[in-house]
C-alpha cells in the first residue's frame, strides 16, 4: 500500500478582481486625494486670487497719547495695548495675561483706569490716553513713582507700570482713605513677587504727601 499522499490540487490564492492590489490601492488613493483637493478642501496658493479680498478691515484713529496727538491707521482688531507697544513704541505697559486678569497693561483713558489689552483702539477716537511714560514731568518723577522707589515696592518690576498707573487712578478716584480701601481698589493688579504690602504703602504715601 502506497503511503504517498496525492498531490494537492488546490491552487495558490489568486487576487480577486474585487480585491484591489497594493498598487491599485495606491493609484486609487492618489486619484481620490486629487479629487478632494480639487473639491475645495485644499486650495493651492495660486488659486487664492486677489489677496486684497482677504485683508482685515482697518480704520484711522486719532487720539492723544501722553499729551501728543497721534493719528494712525490700524487693523480694527488692534487692542489699545498693541497700539501703544507695537505701533507707538511705548513699551512701558506690559502684556501679562492678555485677558484683563493681571492688570500689567493698566493705563488711564480720560482719567479712568482701563485694561488696555481688552480695549479696542478704534473705539477711542479723540480719547486722552496716559501711560507710565507720560507721568514724569521732564526729569521729575510722579509722586507715586518716587514712592515706589522710597518703599521698595517692586521686585522683578514687570507689573510695576500697571501697578503705578492703577495707583494713580486709585488716588484720583479718592479710594485711599485706609490701607484696606487701597487694597480693595488695587486688587485687580497682580504682583507675582508678592510686594503687596509695600505697594499699598507707596500708594498711601503718594496720596497723603503734602
Amino acid at each position: 500500500m502506497s503511503t504517498d499522499l496525492p498531490e494537492s490540487t488546490v491552487s495558490p490564492p489568486t487576487e480577486s478582481r474585487f480585491s484591489p492590489s497594493r498598487r491599485g490601492l495606491m493609484v486609487t488613493s492618489t486619484v481620490v486625494g486629487g479629487a478632494v483637493v480639487a473639491g475645495g478642501l485644499f486650495v493651492a496658493p495660486d488659486a487664492v486670487g486677489d489677496e486684497s479680498a482677504t485683508e482685515a478691515p482697518s480704520s484711522q484713529v486719532s487720539l492723544i497719547v501722553n499729551g501728543e496727538r497721534r493719528t494712525i491707521t490700524i487693523d480694527n482688531r488692534t487692542s489699545l495695548l498693541d497700539l501703544l507697544r507695537e505701533h507707538l513704541g511705548l513699551t512701558g505697559s506690559k502684556k501679562g495675561c492678555n485677558a484683563g486678569a493681571c492688570g500689567a497693561c493698566t493705563v488711564l483713558v480720560d482719567g479712568q483706569r482701563v485694561n488696555s489689552c481688552l480695549t479696542l483702539a478704534v473705539r477711542l477716537e479723540g480719547a486722552d490716553v496716559t501711560t507710565v511714560e507720560g507721568l514724569t514731568d521732564g526729569d521729575e518723577l510722579h509722586p507715586l513713582q518716587q514712592a515706589f522707589i522710597d518703599e521698595d515696592a517692586f521686585q522683578c518690576g514687570y507689573c510695576t507700570p500697571g501697578q503705578i498707573m492703577s495707583g494713580v487712578g486709585c488716588i484720583k478716584e479718592g479710594h485711599t482713605g485706609s490701607e484696606d480701601e487701597i487694597r480693595e481698589w488695587m486688587s485687580g493688579n497682580i504682583c507675582r513677587c508678592g510686594c503687596y504690602v509695600k505697594i499699598v504703602r507707596a500708594v498711601d504715601q503718594a496720596a497723603h504727601r503734602k
